[in-house]
C-alpha cells in the first residue's frame, strides 16, 4: 500500500519526531503568530526535488517550507519569499577549496534576499542539501554549506533582523559561526511528505520539538572520523587542534524542561547472563507539554582491551504534561555489558561496572555502579 492515510499519519508522526531543536537563544523559539512580516528565504525554503530525491521518496505532494508556513498561518501574515541562492554555486565542488567572486547574478539574489530580511520581524532561512551535495559517491571536503549559503546567511543576518535557521539535509554540518551568530537553529534532516508542515509546527510551537542527534555534529572536518562512542582519550584537549564537538550525540533541546533523577540499579550484583534492570525518574518542571530522551550509558572500568568511554546501551522517549513524572525502566544485558575480544570471540569479564543518565552523550549527571561476577 502507498500513501494510504495511515501511512500518511506514521509520516507526520516521523516527520514532527525526527527534528532536533539544535540552538534556542533566549526563548526565540516558538515564533508568536501574531507576528505581521516573515521573510522566508533559502535554497531548501520552496525546493521539491531535494525532499524527493531520496530512496522511496516519490510522493508528489510533498509539503515544502514555505507551503507549510503558508497552511499553518494562513492570510493573516505576509509571507515575503526570496531564493537567495542555490544550494550548489556554478564553481561547485571547487568552491568547497577555493574562493571565487560572488557574480552579479548571485550578488542580485542575495540582495533581494536582505532586502525582504530588513522588512520583516522574523527570518526563516532554509538551507541544507541538494542531490548533488549528498549521496551515494557524494562526498565532500568539507562539511560546510555548500556553494552561496553561507553569504546567504551571513548577509541576512547582518541586517538585525532575527534568523531561524532551517536545515533540509542528511548529514552532520559545521556550523560554528551559525551556532555563534544565530539565536535559533533546527535540524530538520529530510521529513519526507509532510516536511514543510512538521517544520512550520515546531517553529510556532504547535508541536514541541524532542528529537536528539543520532549522529556528532563535529566543528571541522579534521575532527573525522568522529563517531560516538568514544575510545579513552579520543576527544581530550588538541584533537586535530580543536576541542570537543559542536553538538554531541543524543543532543537536542525542548521548549519545556525536564529533571532526571533517582538512578537505581535493582541489584549491584550479577552473573553472566543476567539483565540488570535499571529504572529513573523523569519530571517535565516547565510550562508546556513536552517529550524527553532519556539514555542511559555505560562504562566498563577495567577490560582486556580497549573500551568506549560510553556505550549507549538504553533509551526511552516520554511525553510528560507539565508537573507530570513517570519512571523510565531499563534492561541492561548481557550485550550491554559483553564484548569482543581480541579473537573476535563475545564474552563477559568480570568486574565494575558504571552506569550514567541524562538527556545526552555529554550530559549525564546521574551514575552508579554494579558488578559482573
Amino acid at each position: 500500500m502507498v500513501n494510504s492515510d495511515k501511512n500518511r499519519e506514521v509520516s507526520l508522526r516521523a516527520a514532527r519526531e525526527s527534528i532536533v531543536l539544535l540552538k534556542n537563544e533566549n526563548n526565540t523559539l516558538p515564533l508568536s503568530k501574531n507576528i505581521k512580516n516573515i521573510a522566508v528565504i533559502g535554497p531548501q525554503a520552496d525546493e521539491v526535488k531535494s525532499l524527493t530525491s531520496r530512496y522511496g521518496s516519490h510522493n508528489p505532494n510533498v509539503i515544502t517550507g514555505l507551503q507549510g508556513l503558508k497552511n499553518l498561518l494562513g492570510d493573516n501574515v505576509n509571507l515575503m519569499y526570496a531564493k537567495g541562492c542555490n544550494v550548489r554555486d556554478k564553481n561547485f565542488p571547487q568552491s568547497d577549496v577555493m574562493f571565487f567572486e560572488l557574480s552579479d547574478k548571485e550578488k542580485e539574489e542575495i540582495d533581494e534576499a536582505v532586502e525582504i530580511a530588513k522588512k520583516a520581524e522574523v527570518a526563516i532561512v532554509y538551507v541544507g542539501d541538494d542531490f548533488r551535495t549528498i549521496g551515494e559517491s557524494r562526498s565532500r571536503v568539507n562539511l560546510d554549506l555548500s556553494g552561496r549559503q553561507k553569504e546567504l546567511v551571513r548577509a541576512v543576518q547582518a541586517t538585525g533582523t532575527p534568523v531561524v535557521l532551517v536545515l533540509f539535509n542528511g548529514r552532520p554540518v559545521t556550523l560554528n559561526w551559525e551556532n555563534a551568530n544565530l539565536p535559533a537553529i533546527v535540524e530538520a534532516w529530510y521529513p519526507g511528505e509532510f516536511s514543510g508542515q512538521a517544520v512550520a509546527e515546531v517553529l510556532f510551537g504547535d508541536y514541541n520539538p524532542g528529537g536528539k542527534l543520532s549522529t556528532t555534529f563535529p566543528k571541522s572536518v579534521g575532527q573525522i572520523p568522529w563517531a560516538f562512542p568514544f575510545k579513552p582519550n579520543a576527544t581530550g584537549k588538541g584533537f586535530a587542534r580543536v576541542d570537543g564537538e559542536l553538538y554531541p550525540f543524543g543532543y537536542g533541546l525542548s521548549y519545556t524542561t525536564f529533571e532526571i533523577s533517582d538512578l537505581q540499579p535493582a541489584t549491584t550484583r550479577i552473573t553472566d547472563g543476567d539483565t540488570l534492570t535499571v529504572t529513573c525518574k523523569v519530571k517535565n518542571t516547565g510550562a508546556i507539554k513536552g517529550d524527553e530522551v532519556v539514555q542511559l550509558y555505560l562504562n566498563d572500568e577495567t577490560s582486556s582491551i580497549s573500551r568506549f568511554e560510553k556505550e549507549l546501551c538504553g533509551f526511552e522517549r516520554v511525553t510528560l504534561e507539565p508537573g507530570e513524572e513517570k519512571t523510565v525502566t531499563f534492561k541492561v544485558n548481557r550485550r550491554a555489558y559483553g564484548m569482543y575480544n581480541d579473537k573476535n570471540e563475545f564474552i563477559v569479564e568480570p568486574g565494575k561496572f558504571f552506569l550514567f543518565a541524562g538527556n545526552s552523550s555529554k550530559s549525564t549527571p546521574l551514575n552508579a555502579e554494579f558488578y559482573v561476577e
